[in-house]
Parts: structure tokens; sequence; C-alpha cells
């Protein structure tokens, strides 16, 4: 059976179950399998004409091999069936570039996170049934936008499971907000909070370590796990849809089996691309993965320099999911390439010091698999009409940032680059991009931006701005671990 251990060191192993449950360990490492399982060509060769649903219990099945092989393939089926994501559930659209494209975005809250956050609350309530846990799980997100609605959604009225979501108050779209603010759902709770997404990101980590909050959830027979991509339940899914995209790409005549492609990722919390570099290191033939990055170009500064300085200008752009300073899951790789006591010792310098410095040697072990490319807000715009002019397709801040990032970077390799939220999730900024306007309602940018496009608007985002706002609290980033405790 495949074991987990934290990043940071402790011995403890656990099943893929209990990672799962446990979200984050208790020296506040991340928890990764002990060893990376094998994916050949052939294995691929036979997923090509297989369903998405067939495609995530085949890859799931490697990692998660604790958990029963048919109720995963149920757990598979109803996560990814067409009611939640359309016929595809992640297409691959090929640009007149040459680019192929890899939409994430046909879930229920048309951004990428729907793809994990749609079965992570089934792996994490069969996870409760197979370690015997009796207690309630609250689940705590800090959310730079998308995976408070994603996460909320996914565990609206899950049993056993209640979920509490902190966001910027200030470092979200209006949509964004709305979609949250408007959760339907007897075990949800919205909180935003006066600072950005690092505030409430820390604050949340916080929170998991402290052992005198546990020991009060405990009493009231309650236990704290995670849904950001901190999550070992999080992130695994998302190594599925880069197999699948490849699969596609081969069905589709735009490579052949065997041919290596690039992969571009609009960045923030490091959690999507590194589930990339998983999939690379399974054998998967991907070869250059490209860290895409808005004006908040942390991640790009140090696949250049082996520096991660967070000590830097914040900066609120048009693509607020990479709005992020601190990337979680570069830990993760960190480890990967490192060893847990490089890796104690970096956190504990990023926490005391807000920056390290990683070893020359460790830099050029990075530099095989990535680099990294960053995009202004003025080229994000530019790139937005200018895939529309060429092509009449529709991307958001975020696709646009990683298109910009692609088209710098593209060498041989076919470029995969991957789309994260529909552009209508984001239709103040795109309709801008487009037609240099502005609506006075953010809501109408949506039905202008259709007209404009001749494209329809995602049914949830159609008909977002009629829902009942149910939660409007807010609080400083000190008196998070109070809106806990009360919730």
């Amino acid at each position: 059976m495949m074991k987990y251990y934290s990043t940071r060191g402790d011995k403890t192993a656990l099943s893929s179950a209990e990672a799962i449950k446990k979200g984050i360990a208790d020296d506040g490492g991340l928890y990764m399998p002990e060893s990376i399982p094998s994916l050949t060509l052939e294995e691929v060769e036979s997923l090509i004409d297989k369903t998405y649903s067939e495609r995530a219990f085949y890859v799931l099945s490697k990692f998660l091999d604790d958990y029963d092989s048919e109720t995963l393939k149920k757990i598979c089926e109803v996560s990814y069936n067409e009611e939640r994501f359309g016929k595809e559930a992640a297409p691959v659209v090929k640009l007149q570039s040459g680019m192929s494209v890899l939409e994430l975005w046909h879930g229920p809250t048309c951004a990428f996170k729907d793809m994990a956050l749609q079965i992570m609350p089934r792996l994490l309530s069969s996870a409760l049934v197979m370690t015997g846990e009796d207690k309630t799980a609250l689940i705590l997100v800090a959310t730079s936008g998308d995976t408070g609605k994603a996460a909320l959604e996914g565990y609206r009225d899950v049993d056993g499971v209640k979920i509490l979501v902190f966001y910027p108050e200030k470092g979200v779209s209006g949509i964004q907000k709305l979609q949250m603010a408007s959760q339907e759902g007897n075990n949800v709770g919205v909180v935003a909070i006066h600072g950005n997404f690092d505030d409430a990101q820390t604050g949340v980590k916080k929170i998991f370590s402290s052992d005198g909050i546990r020991a009060k959830l405990l009493e009231k027979n309650t236990f704290l796990s995670s849904a950001n991509s901190i999550n070992w339940g999080r992130l695994a899914p998302q190594i599925v849809y880069y197999v699948s995209a490849y699969c596609d790409m081969v069905k589709q005549g735009t490579i052949k089996l065997g041919d290596k492609i690039d992969v571009t990722v609009p960045t923030g919390n490091f959690g999507d691309i590194f589930a990339a570099y998983i999939a690379k290191k399974m054998g998967l033939p991907l070869d250059r993965l490209v860290c895409a990055s808005n004006k908040n170009k942390i991640l790009s500064d140090f696949f250049e320099t082996g520096v991660y300085d967070r000590r830097r200008d914040f900066f609120t752009t048009t693509s607020p999911s990479m709005d992020i300073l601190i990337s979680s899951n570069l830990e993760r790789l960190l480890w990967a390439a490192s060893d847990c006591e490089t890796v104690k010792g970096l956190m504990a310098e990023l926490s005391e010091k807000g920056v390290y410095t990683i070893t020359p040697e460790l830099l050029a072990r990075l530099k095989a698999d990535f680099s990294g490319g960053w995009c202004s807000e003025e080229d994000c715009a530019a790139t937005i009409k200018e895939v529309f002019e060429s092509d009449k397709y529709v991307i958001d801040p975020h696709t646009a940032v990683a298109v910009k990032c692609a088209k710098e970077a593209q060498g041989e390799n076919k470029m995969l680059v991957v789309s994260t939220a529909s552009a209508y999730k984001f239709a103040p900024a795109v309709l801008k991009a487009l037609a240099g306007k502005e609506e006075k309602e953010e809501f109408d940018s949506i039905s202008s931006l259709s007209t404009l496009t001749n494209t329809t608007a995602p049914t949830p985002l159609a008909t977002l701005k009629d829902k009942k706002v149910r939660f409007t609290d807010t609080c400083d980033k000190e008196d998070m671990p109070e809106k806990v405790l009360k919730f």
C-alpha cells in the first residue's frame, strides 16, 4: 500500500485516506507519496479512447490504492458525469497559432478548481468511513477567488463535513465574491478578511498548527481538514487532466504517441503546475513546464535566481487567482528535488525572514524541468484581444497570462496551454480588453460580452446576479481563529 509522508520530516506514515482526511501534517508539512508510480506509453495508449472518468479512475488508482476499486470507480463516474461537466469534462481546443488549449472550466463554478473539488469531497467522505472517523470534519479554506466557490459547491451538504471559507475582501472579483456570498447549503460559511490572499492562507495554516485550537475543536467533536491544494486529495485529481489532454492531443492527430509536449500553466499556489510535474515523473511525455505569472512574479523570479522573496509589493490584478506571494505547493517541489531537512530549513527561513535562497545545485535541478515567465497587465489585455481577433476564441485574464508566456517559451515541441477559468468569470476585464469599455454594473458585462463575441455565458454565471446574498461577515486576519471556533 502506498504510504504518505510529510515534506518536513515527520516520520508518521499514512495511507492516502488518512492523508486526505488530515490535510496537513502536524509539523506543518505537506503530504507526498513515498514514490511516484509509473505510467508507460502502453498505458497511455490504452486510455486514448476512454472517457474522462475512466482515465481518472486509472490514474488515481495508482495513488489511492487503499480505496476499494469499485468505490473509487463510482466516485469518478459521479464526479465527472455529464450533469456536472457537460459532454467533455476537459476538452482540448487547437488555436491558429498551433497551440492547444486545455479547457478546465466546464464544471459548476466555471473554473479549473472544479476538476478536483467535485471529486475531493467524495474522496474525503469515503476516507472518513475507511478510517472509522466519527467526528465532524471542518474544512478550512483560504481562497484567492476560485477555490472558495468550488470547495463550497463541492462540500455543500456532504454528510459529516462543515466548510468555512476565508477570502480577501478586496482581492477577488465581484463575480467571485457573489458566487461565494450566495452559496447554498446548511454546512457552509464564508468570511471576508481585511487583507490579501497570503494573509488568509497564513491565517489558515496557523490555525492548523495550533494545538490549542485543535483541542477546543475536539471538545466539540470536530477536527480540521483542508480543501486547498495543500491537501493531497485536491492535488492528485489534477494529475489526471494532463494525462487526459495528452491522450486527446494524440487522438486529434496534433502529436504522435511518444512525442514530447511543453505545458504552460498560469500559476498561483503552484498546485496545478506541480501536478504536471508529477505526471511527467510518472512517465507522461512532458518536456518543459512553463510557470506563467502575472505582475506578482515571485515564481518567475525564483526560477530565474533561486531566491524566493515575499518581501515585495503586492499587486491586485485582473487575474486575482494568481495574486499570491506564498505559493504553498512549491514546498512539494523542493522536497521532490532535495530532502526533508532542506525543506524544513527553507520554510523556517520564509516564515521568519520572508525570504530564502536555494543552492545553485538545487536551482539547476529545478531548471531541468521548469522555466518561468510573466505578463504585465497591458500585455494580458492585448493577448485577450489578439487571440479573439485571430481565432474568435475568448479567454480570461489567467489564460491570457499563460498564452503570452507560452508564445515566449515556444520551442520545437507542441505547446499545451492550461485555461483555468471561463472568460465570463472575469467579464469586466475581458470586455475592456476587447472593446475598451466598462459597464457601470459588473454583471452587465456578462451580457455585453456575450453580444460582442457571439458566445453564450455559462448558466451558473448568467443567473448569478439574481442569487440571494447569505454571507456578509468580515474580520481582521487576527480574528480568524475566533471565527473558526464560533462556526
